[in-house]
């Protein structure tokens, strides 16, 4: 059962590059200020694949491949220009840890708000409430507002909040490397227990030995299209290759 489906997905986002010289400036070169305004700049074309119920998915490519668009068109933060994006199941994002946060709630006011925006009743937010905490390590800090966090315990948080609230479709953007060592094992041993326990997870990372230890199967974006599709071990090494 697919989990994720692209059918033909292209995302363009507009370029206003003809407005910075005012209003005046838009009148008097109409042809071609309106003709600025239908450029665009395409971050995917034509996109088409499947990712399974259960199955670990990496997207590989160079910074401004269209990795994030992807994941944000999964997400549900972004809508297609072209084509249709079809998801199944519930997602839970690690894309901006903590991104979601009131900076005047507490630690602990953010988990339960949090959990509430990512599909849960108030109820099963308070039966993980314990175990998010123990996990992010913040101590006494759990209970001060958080604009008194540093960035590193807001995304400790974060990914805390995200990671034991029963994901269904877990989608990752470069967020492992969060905390200290220790703290980074504690993700990498989570984000396998996700994968041995079936829950599908879509990830974009740079670094080789997460998603050779965590995922099956790679998507490789080239020129906001994709090249390459399959087994991590055959299309990883290819990628790793180009980059030389």
């Amino acid at each position: 059962m697919a989990v994720v489906e692209f059918q033909n997905v292209t995302k363009t986002y507009p370029l206003y590059h003809h407005l910075h010289a005012g209003l005046k400036g838009f009148i008097f070169n109409l042809p071609s200020a309106l003709k600025g305004l239908n450029s665009g700049f395409t971050a995917l074309k034509d996109l088409s694949f499947k990712i399974n119920e259960g199955e670990s998915v990496a997207f590989i490519g160079r910074n401004g491949a269209g990795k994030s668009t992807t994941l944000s068109l999964i997400a549900g933060v972004i809508r297609p220009t072209k084509g249709q994006v079809m998801v199944s199941k519930r997602v839970s994002p690690l894309l901006e840890l903590g991104g979601g946060f009131h900076h005047e709630l507490t630690g602990r006011e953010n988990i339960q708000l949090n959990g509430v925006l990512l599909g849960l009743t108030r109820r099963q937010v308070a039966e993980k409430l314990d175990e998010i905490v123990a996990f992010a390590e913040l101590g006494e800090f759990i209970d001060q507002p958080i604009r008194s966090y540093s960035t590193g315990m807001i995304a400790r948080l974060g990914f805390s909040v995200v990671a034991h609230l029963e994901p269904e479709l877990l989608l990752i953007d470069e967020v492992l490397a969060v905390g200290d060592a220790s703290f980074q094992k504690k993700c990498i041993a989570k984000m396998k227990q996700f994968r041995d326990q079936g829950v599908s997870v879509v990830m974009v990372s740079h670094n080789a030995p997460d998603i050779e230890m965590l995922c099956s199967r790679v998507i490789w974006i080239e020129n906001h299209q994709i090249v390459g599709d399959g087994p991590t071990s055959l299309i990883l090494p290819k990628y790793l290759e180009s980059m030389k």
